[in-house]
């Protein structure tokens, strides 16, 4: 009997024991915190800043112009659309800022700035920048445009004109990030006047160029019924003699450009006020007729909205 009750009690002993390890086992687990390492890792934000990164540029437009050279005419231009995280179109142009009128594509397009008539190409200047325009699509980074130190690339097949303007300012449009966009849809608008006048012979033209969806350049002009030079080549000549007349204080071609610089400044034709007689006092120093070139002017832009 004795043994039965020292079995018994070793029994009991064992069984509190083994009881009390594990009260103490469950204990520590329910009482075990979470640390932030096991909610959020900090690679995480890094991961996710390299992803947003493949994923390309944001969608938008881009515009960068270069800085006003006292060494040459042209200042250039480059406007870019993202769609989707890609590059789908380039722009790439310059403004003539000593005489205004038509932009350097457009000049090159109607064969006035002639560099294959010079000797100095293969191709025209507007041939050539479409091509650095596709590249610039087809690579998706203006980098990818390599030049030399005169801005020559040897990347792009049958383009030798200087390329490192617009890949300097590609580089730096696509960095600055996406800009506002005027209400004009992008391109090239002309419209001239229904028939030319019976007392001077003038027809009218307009010439106007939207990039990032605002009027950039605009060339206000004439074309004699007799055929010869328009009218702001007479005018610079002397052929058509405003101030020689006593009619005028500045030249034609002087007071057309100051026209122009106020519709670009105002980018709507509305805004350039004139009264009966077609003059206007917004403008200072023209005493011409403007009312044709307004005219002119939204006519062209009625297929830029």
């Amino acid at each position: 009997m004795k043994k039965v009750s020292l079995l018994m009690l070793s029994i009991m002993l064992v069984s509190v024991i083994l009881a009390g390890c594990g009260d103490n086992n469950n204990s520590d687990n329910a009482a075990a915190p979470v640390t932030p390492a096991e909610t959020t890792p900090a690679a995480n934000t890094t991961d996710n800043a390299a992803a947003n990164q493949e994923e390309g540029y944001a969608d938008g437009s881009y515009y960068a112009e270069a800085e006003i050279q006292e060494d040459t005419e042209w200042q250039e231009v480059v406007a870019i659309q993202v769609e989707g995280g890609k590059i789908v179109s380039a722009k790439w142009t310059a403004l003539n800022v000593k005489n205004g009128g038509i932009d350097k594509s457009t000049y090159s397009a109607n064969g006035q700035y002639g560099m294959v008539a010079k000797g100095k190409a293969q191709a025209e200047w507007h041939e050539q920048a479409a091509k650095a325009e596709q590249f610039l699509i087809e690579k998706q980074d203006p980098a990818a445009i390599t030049f030399d130190a005169e801005g020559h690339t040897d990347a792009i097949s049958g383009v030798s004109i200087h390329v490192n303007g617009f890949v300097e300012l590609a580089d730096k449009a696509l960095k600055a990030g996406p800009v506002e966009r005027g209400p004009y849809k992008d391109g090239n608008y002309y419209a001239e006047a229904d028939s030319f006048d019976e007392k001077s012979g003038w027809k009218e033209t307009a010439s106007i160029t939207v990039m990032n969806g605002k009027i950039i350049a605009a060339s206000w002009n004439g074309i004699h019924k007799d055929g010869g030079t328009d009218k702001i080549t007479r005018s610079k000549s002397g052929e058509y003699g405003m101030v020689a007349k006593g009619n005028a204080q500045a030249e034609w071609h002087e007071q057309a450009y100051k026209a122009e610089q106020y519709l670009l400044e105002k980018q709507d034709p509305a805004l350039m006020t004139y009264d009966d007689g077609g003059y206007t006092d917004a403008i200072s120093g023209v005493s011409i007729h403007i009312n044709g070139f307004v005219d002119l002017a939204a006519k062209a832009l009625e297929n830029a909205k």
